[in-house]
């Protein structure tokens, strides 16, 4: 199974959030799949939190990029609902890699995002 996962996942991870082990069986069958802005993210979060990011915990992950801009993936994120760019971006990215949202499982802690994820067919 793929799942694309989302930077609110890799973050309540690094920071051993509660029910970070429940997200780790969670995410534990899937092939994992994201945008590399995931990275900067998770980065970022790192550098607020003042921990270090240690980049082993994103070797499971293949990168996804799509080949240019992602106009009509974002402009399906947008009709579902109103999203932060970067949340948007996520989801476009995971639309890009499958037109038809019914094939991959969108893994995400952002109650919004996740809302948005399955009014576009991504399972859950």
């Amino acid at each position: 199974m793929i799942g694309y996962i989302d930077t609110s996942v890799v973050v309540a991870i690094t920071l051993g959030e509660g029910g970070a082990d429940a997200i780790l069986k969670k995410v534990g069958p899937f092939q994992l799949v994201a945008a590399p802005l995931l990275e900067a993210e998770w980065r970022s979060a790192c550098r607020r939190e003042g921990i270090p990011a240690d980049p082993a915990l994103l070797q499971e992950i293949e990168w996804v990029v799509a080949p240019g801009e992602l106009s009509s993936q974002l402009a399906r994120v947008f009709e579902a609902g109103y999203l932060r760019g970067a949340d948007a971006w996520h989801l476009a990215t995971a639309l890009y890699l499958a037109p038809d949202p019914g094939e991959l499982t969108f893994l995400t802690l952002d109650e919004r995002q996740g809302e948005i994820a399955v009014k576009l067919g991504f399972r859950r």
